[in-house]
């Protein structure tokens, strides 16, 4: 989205790097994960790892982190080699490393003593973490009895008590909903304003927005680095977002006269979501002549030019060095229904005297893609189950595939493809046993399981790895394969909790694809998901706030009817002007934004007139602001505290 924007936090041009690495490989056996790569960081910057799954950031963390030898080239942290100086290294893995049966207060206490931080230093530092963190409340509760967001919020104080030079994140915030990703950067924020250098490896490319500068890797090779803005302007194309009264029809129709011929040569490419086509064009004015000229026939068309995102070029970048060829998609065997697939007149779950989901009413028809959205905890999963029959409701009415009761029955089984939040393959299977269990229970055919697990492992990329075990797999082919398993008999209901959960962005968007050609196959989708530019692809949208359905409707429409406006803010001292702002605006309101302050308010002129007071008041400048449109990231936020606040 045009939203972001970027720019480095503060560093002296001429000062030695934190980090340097110099033709850096690494191989395991015959497997080269590193090729001779080259970077620098600076002290005081957010620096972003990109790439996707096997791309070679975990095993560039765990040389830096003085944890893996390298094969070949020069690496030193804080002038030396990485293993002399591991004290100064914080290190946040994939897994958090966190100890599920110790409280809050001991896993800090553990990180502490392992690390040799004095007791007064740990007693001062442990404080203020907790409290930047929003823990102190919580000190005596067990790791394990916490949210994703609390866990990683826990992990990072852990990684920070010991006072580290340099901090290594290795996708710390996978599986955690947006309100604690925004938590959790504005944190790193401050931290890197300290002067602490933070190295960061994301699948979440708005996330990759808010770093000073990025690299962009790829089997093994830096393809392309600098900031976020940089990398935007060399991609040398402009956005085009597109909006008509039937935007499958005129997708569908771009790209049959653009594999007809060459008369659309200005348009680079296209992506469907729910509600819009984002267009990638040479040139602005000649990408809306062209547009205007294939899709004069449509109603209600509308275009707007818009910034270029950090997907487009990532997509476009792994693209031109790694082209997939589309495979066919295997039509339904069924006729397409017409109509409710699922149904949900005010269902509720009770566990005792918790009520998790309460009067939750949902229709989704055949054919459409419902995103169903919420913090950690908001009653998205336990929504799902009852929708699905697997866990009774409590009260209310459903009906699923026209069926009111008997919701476990074998043959209606049969229609519904889940896949679950977890990972629920069998760790000790290999992906080949786990595809032929799961076409098994579904009752396929030995020709039908034939062709269809031939059909998952091309889709899916999964081939040389039929026989490696589904533990030994990287956490986005688990996805993939997981995907794969509870789709493999066709199934005309789709259940999808988290489904690309830690999946990279070319692999997200071609998983978006086969679920897209689901729906249209007459399939019904309903979608839980983390990544709010991933829920554009939804056709209709819905909020869940602690148990209830609190908003509905399609992506352009919750973003249009949030209150005031969002304005970016360049200001004097960025970290001096959060702490300020926030004192005098709610702090949700509030946020740090690359080198900028993001901040909600009621009007564009009487919201910068009060932040410039409130700023000059403290002997702060405002320097410049503008509007921007507000993302599905702030409805989210927006429409989550409001609901606290009962607004």
């Amino acid at each position: 989205m045009s939203r972001m924007l970027t720019g480095a936090y503060p560093r002296a041009p001429v000062q030695a790097p934190v980090v340097s690495v110099c033709g850096l490989s690494k191989t395991y056996g015959k497997l080269t994960a590193l090729n001779e790569i080259d970077f620098q960081i600076y002290e005081g910057e957010i620096f972003g790892l990109i790439g996707p799954d096997g791309a070679g950031k975990t095993s560039s963390f765990h040389i830096l982190g003085g944890i893996m030898n390298r094969s070949a080239g020069d690496v030193s942290v804080l002038g030396e080699d990485p293993r002399k100086v591991r004290l100064e290294i914080g290190y946040l893995t994939q897994t958090f490393s966190l100890y599920q049966d110790l409280s809050i207060n001991e896993n800090i206490e553990y990180a502490a003593r392992i690390r040799e931080v004095p007791e007064a230093d740990f007693k001062r530092r442990r404080q203020r973490y907790l409290s930047i963190m929003g823990l102190e409340k919580f000190g005596e509760r067990l790791a394990g009895n916490l949210s994703g967001g609390m866990k990683q919020k826990l992990a990072l104080c852990c990684a920070l008590v010991a006072r580290p030079k340099l901090l290594l994140l290795d996708e710390p915030t996978t599986g955690v909903d947006p309100v604690s990703r925004r938590d959790f950067w504005d944190v790193l924020g401050a931290i890197a304003l300290e002067g602490v250098t933070v190295a960061v490896a994301t699948p979440y490319l708005d996330e990759a927005e808010r770093c000073s500068r990025i690299a962009l890797i790829h089997k093994g090779r830096i393809l392309q680095s600098g900031s976020p803005q940089e990398l935007k302007s060399r991609l040398g194309l402009q956005r085009l977002e597109l909006r008509s009264s039937d935007i499958e029809a005129s997708y569908d129709q771009l790209e049959r006269e653009i594999h007809r011929s060459d008369r659309l040569a200005a348009i680079s490419d296209l992506q469907l979501f729910g509600d819009r086509i984002d267009v990638l064009v040479k040139d602005l004015e000649s990408g809306k002549l062209e547009l205007n000229k294939v899709l004069s026939q449509r109603d209600e068309l509308e275009i707007v030019a818009e910034e270029a995102t950090l997907e487009n070029v990532f997509v476009a970048s792994l693209s031109s060095h790694d082209k997939s060829p589309e495979l066919p998609f295997p039509l339904l065997s069924s006729s397409v229904r017409k109509g409710k697939a699922i149904a949900a007149e005010k269902i509720s779950k009770n566990f005792g005297s918790f009520q998790a989901a309460k009067n939750i009413s949902i229709e989704i028809d055949y054919g459409e893609i419902y995103g169903l959205l919420g913090a950690n905890g908001a009653g998205k999963t336990t929504t799902i189950k009852m929708l699905c029959g697997l866990l009774d409701i409590s009260s209310g009415k459903i009906s699923l595939a026209g069926r009111k009761s008997d919701l476990r029955n074998v043959a209606l089984r049969r229609e519904i493809g889940y896949m679950s939040q977890k990972f629920v393959l069998y760790d000790d299977l290999t992906v080949m046993e786990n595809l032929n269990f799961y076409s098994g229970s579904y009752g396929l055919s030995s020709k039908e399981r034939k062709e269809r697990i031939a059909w998952a492992i091309d889709t899916f990329e999964l081939e040389g790895n039929e026989g490696t075990m589904a533990a030994a797999l990287p956490g986005g082919w688990k996805q993939k394969l997981s995907f794969a398993a509870s789709v493999l008999h066709q199934p005309s209901i789709i259940f999808l909790d988290e489904p690309t959960s830690g999946v990279d962005p070319l692999a997200r968007r071609q998983l978006w694809k086969y679920i897209r050609q689901f729906a249209r196959n007459g399939a019904a989708v309903l979608v839980t998901t983390h990544f709010l530019e991933e829920a554009e692809h939804c056709g209709k949208l819905g909020f869940m706030v602690d148990g209830e359905l609190v908003a509905e409707g399609s992506p352009s429409e919750i973003k249009a009817a949030q209150p005031g406006v969002l304005l970016a803010l360049k200001v004097s001292s960025l970290q001096e002007a959060y702490q300020c702002l926030r004192k005098h605006i709610e702090p949700w309101k509030v946020s740090i934004f690359g080198s900028a302050l993001h901040v909600v308010l009621e009007s564009k002129e009487s919201g910068i007139e009060l932040c410039r007071q409130i700023l000059v008041e403290n002997g702060l400048e405002l320097i410049s602001s503008r509007q921007l449109h507000f993302s599905l990231e702030d409805a989210f936020i927006g429409i989550v505290q409001r609901s606290k606040r009962g607004i």
